[in-house]
């Protein structure tokens, strides 16, 4: 038996053998990504070169119509956030980002105020023709070591690099070095205040069994670690042994 047609909007919705069929009322319901604009291809390009920036979290501030932001979306090694003062600019951007389909790998917001919402040391890049009411100095705040505050004055691009604190330790081997002694000589560490970035997976395999991650080390602002990301729904599943690197900074 066919149910009767159900019209929802364009849409046309028919029920048949107990399977729904979403039928398009002239075109198809998913529409062609928007194709990049060369110009802004041609300047992130540059951007990416003249910084060495080869992954990471990138800001964009003052993203304007969001083409720029959306094209410094290189490939997947990329996070991109654009930041404007202006709503209409931030409403402009994010359908522009949601045409291209890369929204959730680029997103915009509204900048409120001269702090940037960004935690301490988090950016990889930081990409801005004008600054407004934010500082240089509040740009450095949110970058990295070792990231890149990419700046235009007047005609001219200038670049500046986040150097790294001398008072960070690396930890290189299970007890801190070659030495096995697990006394790092890092002055920056104490009690946590909050949390840098949250990576997956959220929860291990078992809390009675082995740690579902085995082993953590970390140098060059990169955390190596190896974790069973075999299924959570039983122990008893063979495991899945992963190497991951990861941004020690913003993951």
């Amino acid at each position: 038996m066919i149910a009767p047609e159900i019209r929802m909007g364009r849409p046309l919705l028919a029920l048949t053998f107990g399977v729904a069929i979403l039928l398009s009322a002239g075109n198809v319901l998913a529409e062609e990504p928007v194709k990049p604009d060369p110009a802004s291809q041609a300047a992130a390009r540059q951007i990416l070169e003249a910084t060495g920036v080869q992954g990471g979290l990138i800001v964009h501030l003052g993203c304007g119509d969001g083409r720029l932001t959306a094209a410094l979306h290189a490939s997947d090694s990329y996070l991109v956030q654009g930041l404007d003062t202006d709503a209409a600019n931030v409403a402009k951007a994010r359908k522009y980002v949601l045409d291209r389909g890369l929204y959730g790998k680029v997103t915009v917001d509204r900048l409120a105020g001269p702090r940037l919402p960004l935690i301490d040391n988090l950016a990889n890049l930081i990409v801005a023709e004008s600054l407004g009411d934010v500082s240089k100095a509040e740009v450095m705040r949110a970058l990295c070591p070792g990231g890149v505050a990419y700046l235009k004055r007047g005609n001219t691009w200038e670049k500046t690099v986040e150097p790294r604190p001398t008072n960070i330790d690396e930890w290189t081997h299970y007890l801190h070095d070659s030495s096995n002694n697990a006394v790092a000589k890092d002055t920056v560490i104490g009690p946590p205040r909050g949390l840098q970035w949250v990576g997956s997976p959220r929860y291990g395999r078992h809390h009675d069994r082995m740690s579902s991650v085995s082993a953590a080390v970390s140098t060059k602002s990169r955390v190596f670690y190896i974790i069973d990301e075999g299924s959570r729904k039983s122990i008893i599943t063979p495991p899945h042994w992963t190497l991951v690197a990861r941004d020690a900074f913003n993951g």
